[in-house]
């Protein structure tokens, strides 16, 4: 209680618990995402690998460590591709990666556009 012009007021003033607070400096997201501008990059190359008929479905996942873009030949199977964000590796490896249907890391760096590059010479084809 305070007392404000001769009168009490009750100054409870409702907090927001920790594990709803927005993230701020101290606190890493709850999840991973991946931004607009890496989105567009991934589904240009996604349209045209479509177009050439060599993928068919993808999947989004964003978890709390990572972000993974999971590119499939048909719906029903392991993804052929995993396009993935791992922001802890940032100043390591890189946080991007591609990695293969057996798990293998294909290209790992720090540009997307670069790493996509493996997958984006799939699609040019030698015709005799």
């Amino acid at each position: 209680m305070l007392r404000i012009e001769g009168k009490f007021v009750d100054m409870n003033i409702p907090t927001i618990p920790a594990h709803i607070a927005p993230p701020g400096p101290d606190r890493a997201p709850e999840q991973v995402a991946f931004h607009r501008t890496e989105l567009s990059v991934i589904l240009s190359l996604y349209g045209r690998m479509v177009a050439a008929g060599e993928w068919r479905d993808y999947g989004i996942s964003c978890l709390r460590e990572v972000a993974i873009f999971s590119i499939f030949r048909r719906t029903a199977e392991m993804p052929l591709y995993r396009i993935e964000k791992r922001p802890k590796l940032r100043v390591k490896q890189g946080m991007y990666a591609v990695v293969g249907a057996n798990g293998q890391v294909l290209k790992r760096g720090h540009d997307l556009k670069s790493v996509l590059g493996t997958l984006e010479r799939k699609l040019f084809r030698v015709i005799d």
